[in-house]
């Protein structure tokens, strides 16, 4: 396989892409890119084209954490350093994979040399291999919380810190970080999102002309990796040569206070958290100005940085799709215009004299990305959103046209009604599943997990994780003797280590079963429901959980969303869930069956909590009731944590879902008592159902 790189100048569109990459280049200190976008949109390979233009680094020699010879870093590990000549390399690019282990990106300590010899022997981990050079994060969104904070925090600081039983090390960690993620696949908290500089939306082209582009350079690159390589160099040598010039020119460039007023009233009048949108903001206007060759910041980089600093930080929960109103940040750009600016410094062109920068179209994602968008849309502005289409056909049901009877003889709804919209959604509590698992990091069910509370301590399993340091001694001590001890120092061997037992919270599969038939819409109870549903989903996101959604009416059940990490496309598509029809529980309880079953051998560890939303009623087929029970004890028979939520209503009540709550061994909670003030005794009915699962 060629280790050539795909060169940056030959990618296709991707304007604001490439833009926010070269800003970071110029500039490290607008704070990094986070890449949004569906797969096969050539984020991994813009990324990695994007080292090749970055200026080579001098290093002292034999320095582990590529200290500068010129102001070599004072409290480096392996200093210190005297001020002076060095060697030079190119910049590095550091992938930090998605399983990586915290030890492996800030390092780790030789525990067992520094208890029985007292040294400190540091092993660098990716902070320290990326200082000065990329840090690329591939599917950050699924990069575990504690792993994105301690990145981002380095990232902040420009330094790493490692300490540990007593031990500390700090070195220089001053990165480019660029992180991508496929909302699909879920969303970063909005904590997380304010933390990155800019974030830049990318999809891919639907211009037939692009795609046969990138289609053909992609071909001619991997016919001809060097060949192709070549052709472009004189455009990369252009381009870095641009970088550099822009970073020389940045420390001239002058922001302003007709500018700063433009940065503060944007962020203002966009309701922006905080202040790190400004400071953000006024480097990347910086950075844009240096980028075009002036020494003076204008309206056209105020206008630019907010369409790539404001879109992420203007999201407040999982449901908000991050974007700009354009129109109103014309209008408040306008409104505290500096009078003196020249004409031309409101020219939305970035950079309308400039002939340096190649004709950058399709991009043939030599990594496997796929085709690139052809060219911007505004610079983060709003994304599409994918929602599915609105079923057109009636949903089936008697063919006689009779209305239909349910279970005790009630009507239970006709024909396919229009879709309602979601009631608002409010506070719940968190539902658990109950025992102790061993599943992904998050906040939902206890779990052993590698960070929280200590428990107790074990032999290591292969590396060792976070040392028990008390249980390390006492298993080390009574062989003192026999060790042949001489002094003060404690004889450690690696039998003696032992590893913390910790205690944390792990995240769950939350399957939704929605009941979308006739006999849910005949009092207007669907808004209620599904602003239940998204509640629930909310927490869901909150709680760091994967999310399913089911829903059965007519004569079958269908899985809407395919388990999954992005919470707000299961809120897409509970949104335009139509209602009608008849109620086949049985089918919705054995579609859960069988998606759970799939799930079980495709991820082991994460435990399961299925949450049906009905009002009990089973009708359609022959011997609807005692189908629906049999299916229910499908799940019971396996051990399945499950809470039913009654959303029967009137003065009249069967308790039919009381009594499919007794056959899933499922807690039953009404509408009204998900909210969380009501529910405050849940959690701890669904871990009493599940003890006395097991002990029957």
């Amino acid at each position: 396989m060629s280790s050539t790189t795909y060169p940056f100048t030959a990618l296709v569109g991707q304007d604001d892409l490439r833009l926010a990459l070269l800003l970071n280049a110029v500039s490290p200190r607008v704070g990094g890119v986070l890449v949004r976008g569906e797969k096969g949109t050539a984020k991994s390979t813009a990324v990695r084209a994007l080292a090749a233009l970055l200026p080579a680094v001098a290093v002292v020699p034999g320095c582990r954490f590529s200290c500068d010879p010129v102001e070599p870093d004072t409290g480096c590990p392996d200093g210190p350093h005297e001020a002076g000549a060095g060697g030079r390399r190119p910049a590095r690019m550091v992938e930090l994979p998605v399983g990586a282990s915290e030890d492996r990106l800030v390092g780790a300590l030789d525990m067992e040399r520094a208890l029985a010899e007292g040294v400190k022997s540091f092993e660098p981990g990716l902070l320290a291999d990326a200082h000065r050079g990329i840090l690329y994060v591939d599917e950050v969104n699924l990069l575990h919380d504690h792993l994105v904070d301690v990145l981002l925090d380095a990232a902040a600081m420009g330094a790493s810190y490692v300490e540990r039983e007593g031990v500390s090390v700090r070195h220089a960690a001053r990165f480019l970080l660029v992180g991508t993620m496929n909302p699909e696949e879920g969303e970063l908290r909005p904590q997380l999102l304010d933390r990155f500089g800019l974030t830049v939306e990318v999809s891919a082209s639907r211009e037939p002309e692009q795609r046969v582009e990138v289609v053909r350079r992609r071909l001619a690159f991997d016919d001809e990796p060097v060949a192709f390589a070549t052709r472009w160099a004189g455009e990369e040598d252009a381009l870095r040569e641009r970088v550099t010039a822009a970073r020389a020119l940045l420390p001239r460039v002058r922001l302003g206070d007709g500018a700063l007023r433009q940065i503060a009233a944007t962020c203002a009048a966009f309701e922006v958290d905080g202040m790190r949108a400004d400071i953000v903001m006024a480097r990347t206007a910086t950075a844009l100005a240096a980028w075009a060759g002036r020494e003076d910041v204008l309206a056209e980089d105020v206008r630019q940085a907010a369409l790539l600093a404001l879109p992420h930080r203007r999201r407040r929960n999982p449901f908000d799709a991050p974007g700009l109103d354009e129109d109103r940040l014309d209008e408040t750009l306008e409104q505290f215009a500096d009078p003196g600016e020249p004409e031309g410094g409101r020219d939305r062109d970035p950079d309308p004299d400039d002939d340096r920068d190649p004709d950058p179209d399709p991009d043939p994602d030599p990594d496997g990305d796929g085709p690139g968008p052809g060219g911007p849309d505004g610079g983060g502005g709003r994304p599409p959103r994918d929602r599915p289409d609105v079923p057109d056909a009636p949903s089936e049901g008697d063919a006689s046209g009779a209305p239909e009877t349910g279970t005790g003889g009630l009507p239970s709804g006709g024909g396919e009604q229009r879709a309602v919209a979601a009631g608002e959604p409010f506070r719940t509590k968190p539902l658990t599943v109950p025992g102790t698992g061993e599943g992904a990091a998050g906040r939902r069910s206890r779990a052993r997990a590698e960070h929280g509370r200590t428990t107790g301590a074990r032999r290591p399993r292969g590396g060792l994780g976070p040392l028990h340091l008390a249980a390390t001694i006492r298993a080390a001590a009574p062989h003192q003797r026999t060790r042949g001890r001489r002094g003060p120092g404690l004889v450690v061997r690696r039998d003696d280590l032992r590893q913390s037992v910790r205690e944390g919270r792990e995240s769950n599969l939350v399957l939704f079963v929605v009941d979308a038939s006739g006999s849910m819409a005949a009092r207007q109870r669907m808004g209620a429901v599904k602003g239940a549903v998204l509640s629930l989903l909310l927490d869901a996101y909150q709680r760091r959980d994967k999310v399913g959604l089911i829903t059965f009416r007519g004569r079958e059940a269908e899985l809407v969303l395919p388990p999954t990490s992005s919470v707000d496309a299961a809120a897409a598509r509970l949104d335009l869930l139509p209602t009608g029809g008849r109620t086949p529980l049985a089918a919705g309880l054995l579609k859960a069956h069988d998606v759970l079953r799939v799930e079980r051998m495709r991820d082991p560890s994460r435990r399961p909590l299925l949450v049906v939303v009905t009002d009990g009623r089973a009708t359609g087929g022959p011997e609807p009731v005692a189908l629906a029970s049999r299916a229910a004890g499908l799940h019971a028979a396996g051990g399945t944590a499950s809470v039913v939520v009654d959303c029967e209503s009137g003065p009249v009540r069967l308790g039919l879902a009381n009594r499919l709550a007794g056959e899933l061994g499922a807690v039953v909670v009404t509408l009204d008592g998900l909210r969380a003030e009501a529910i405050a005794g849940l959690v701890k009915d669904v871990r009493t159902a599940g003890d006395s699962r097991r002990a029957a």
